[in-house]
């Protein structure tokens, strides 16, 4: 007998907006961890209150790699901003060089 496995999943793209209640649920973690990570910064909502605000999707791709930070190599809410910083600033780089590609000399 053949195993199956079945994936699930959402696409999210930057314009998709959640609630807390969605990303909560989305990254299987309780809502006050998510605002936790919104007093320190690492995600940012958009609206006045908590009962209006949405989370963008990069909000989610964000959570997401706290988590792991979190239960993989026990990182605190300080030290997964600071690695997620550094992270998306590789991204950048890496998305740089692929437009242009280093020139050198001779």
């Amino acid at each position: 007998m053949v195993k199956q496995t079945t994936l699930t999943g959402i696409i999210v793209d930057e314009n998709t907006e959640l609630t807390l209640v969605q990303l909560s649920q989305a990254c299987g973690q309780p809502a006050e961890w998510v605002l936790a990570l919104v007093e320190e910064g690492i995600i940012e909502p958009v609206g006045r209150d908590r009962t209006h605000w949405r989370f963008r999707g990069k909000s989610l791709r964000r959570v997401l790699i706290v988590r792991r930070l979190e239960s993989d190599l026990g990182v605190n809410l300080a030290g997964a901003a600071l690695a997620l910083e550094l992270l998306e600033e590789v991204e950048q780089l890496r998305r740089k060089l692929e437009r242009e590609p280093i020139k050198l000399p001779g």
